[in-house]
């Protein structure tokens, strides 16, 4: 009985992320926290992008793609002839279990043999099968990072992550979400953890 109404339970959670989707706004809320030893917007903001050894596939160009515009909606502006900073940018995405998917998901009681009841795993036998069937929805763990150094003294002036975990799968929309809500505050963000809600589809 437990298991059923977790089930259900989830079921009305993903109807109302599904119902968000459909509409034409909806919010992706982050967790996010920021460091930053920068009292004011730098006098010459321009920057270019840092790159590690590992982050030269072609996929980094497109993530720094998605980052542009929450760092010039920061006030920085990106100069890779004269720049006073560099920035680097990563990201990480993983495909987990859903907060609301049930242990007993699977597995059910059915006929067996014909006489008899058991347990058999991977679905539903003839009979008292569970009647919500395997309900197994994606859900996706991603963070993001922004690092910005000063080039002159090679010293990390600004760091934030931002973390999300929902349904959504479209990468194009949300990684530029969560850039903005790693850069939100800039140049003097709040200190600790926080939530940072933004909306996505204006």
């Amino acid at each position: 009985m437990k298991h059923a109404l977790l089930k259900l339970l989830g079921l009305a959670v993903m109807a109302t992320w599904l119902l968000s989707g459909c509409a034409t706004t909806y919010l992706l809320d982050n967790t996010v926290q920021s460091f930053s030893s920068l009292t004011a917007l730098p006098a010459q903001p321009d920057y270019r992008f840092e790159r590690l050894p590992s982050q030269q596939a072609p996929a980094q160009a497109q993530l720094e793609a998605m980052a542009d515009g929450a760092l010039h909606n920061a006030g920085l502006r990106r100069d890779d002839a004269k720049p006073h900073y560099s920035v680097q940018i990563s990201a990480r995405f993983d495909r987990v279990l859903s907060p609301w998917a049930s242990p007993w998901d699977g597995w059910g009681w059915g006929w067996g043999g014909g006489w008899g009841m058991g347990v058999q795993h991977g679905g539903l036998g003839l009979g008292m099968g569970d009647p919500f069937g395997r309900m197994e929805s994606p859900w996706y763990h991603r963070e993001v990072a922004v690092i910005i150094r000063e080039l002159a003294t090679n010293r990390v002036v600004f760091e934030s992550h931002a973390v999300n975990d929902a349904p959504w799968m479209d990468d194009n929309s949300v990684f530029p979400a969560m850039f903005e809500a790693a850069l939100q505050g800039f140049p003097q963000p709040p200190a600790g953890p926080r939530q940072v809600d933004i909306q996505i589809g204006r």
